[in-house]
C-alpha cells in the first residue's frame, strides 16, 4: 500500500514538472501577443480616446489637477508607486542576492540578477524606441524622467516580483503557499501599475503593455530555468538508471 502511494505521488510530481513549461509558455505567448496588440493601437493613436477617458476618470471634474479621493490618498499613491522604482527594486534584488549568495545558491543569484536586469534593459530599450510622450492633459504628480510607452515601473515590478515569487515557491511544495506568494506578487504589480495612472504619469496602455510584457519577460526567464532544471533531473535520473543496469549485468556476470 504505502509503494502505490508512493508511486502515485512520484506520478503527479512528474505530471506537475511537465504543466508548469506548458503554462509558462502560455503566459509568454499570450503577454507577447497583448503587448504588440497594445502597442500597434498606441502607434496608430486608435487608443488615445480610451487612455483620456480613464485618466480623467480619476480627476475632479472641474479641476484636472486634482485626483480624486482624500489628501491622503494621493499621499499613499506616491509611496506605493515608490515600490515600483528602480531604487527600492535594486535594494530589494541585492538584498536577495546576498542571501543566496551567502547560502551558496548561486544559479539562484544568477537567475535573480539576470531576470530583473534584463527586464530592465528590455524596458529602457522600448521607451526610446517608441519615444511616446507622456500624458499632457492632467498634471503629473510625481518626477518622471523617461517617455512613456510601456511603463517601466508596472513592467519592472511585475519582473522583479515575479521573479522573487519563483525564487521563493521554489521552497515549498503546498500549492497553498505557492498561490499565495503568486497571487502576492501579481497584486504588487497591478497596485504600482495603477498609481501610475492616478498620479497622471502614464496613459493606462502604457501600465497595461508594461504589465503584459513584465508577465511575459519572467515567464521566459522563468522557462529557461525551468527547462534547465527538468533537464538536469533527466539526466540525473538516466545516469541513475544507468548505474542500476551496470550493475545488475556485473551481477549477473559473476559465478
Amino acid at each position: 500500500m504505502t509503494q502505490a502511494l508512493e508511486s502515485f505521488a512520484r506520478r503527479v510530481g512528474r505530471r506537475r514538472q511537465a504543466l508548469a513549461p506548458v503554462l509558462l509558455l502560455l503566459v509568454l505567448a499570450l503577454g507577447s501577443f497583448a503587448f504588440f496588440a497594445i502597442a500597434d493601437e498606441v502607434a496608430e493613436g486608435e487608443i488615445r480616446a480610451l487612455d483620456e477617458r480613464i485618466l480623467l476618470s480619476m480627476r475632479n471634474p472641474a479641476d484636472p489637477t486634482d485626483p480624486l479621493g482624500p489628501p491622503w490618498l494621493e499621499e499613499a499613491a506616491l509611496e506605493v508607486t515608490a515600490v515600483g522604482g528602480y531604487p527600492l527594486i535594486v535594494l530589494s534584488l541585492a538584498v536577495v542576492t546576498g542571501l543566496l549568495i551567502v547560502t551558496r545558491r548561486f544559479g539562484a543569484a544568477f537567475y535573480a540578477v539576470s531576470s530583473v536586469g534584463s527586464g530592465a534593459l528590455v524596458s529602457h530599450f522600448l521607451k526610446t524606441f517608441y519615444d511616446r510622450p507622456r500624458p499632457d492633459i492632467v498634471a503629473h504628480l510625481d518626477v518622471i524622467h523617461t517617455a512613456s510607452f510601456p511603463s517601466g515601473h508596472a513592467m519592472v515590478t511585475t519582473v522583479a516580483y515575479l521573479t522573487l515569487a519563483a525564487l521563493v515557491m521554489r521552497f515549498f511544495a503546498d500549492w497553498r503557499v505557492r498561490a499565495y506568494v503568486l497571487c502576492v506578487a501579481v497584486l504588487i504589480a497591478l497596485v504600482v501599475g495603477v498609481s501610475r495612472v492616478y498620479l497622471g504619469v502614464h496613459w493606462p496602455s502604457d501600465v497595461a503593455a508594461g504589465w503584459a510584457l513584465g508577465a511575459a519577460w519572467a515567464s521566459l526567464t522563468w522557462l529557461a530555468v525551468t527547462l534547465l532544471a527538468l533537464y538536469r533531473s533527466s539526466g540525473h535520473a538516466e545516469g541513475s538508471r544507468k548505474q542500476l543496469r551496470d550493475g545488475a549485468a556485473e551481477a549477473m556476470e559473476k559465478p
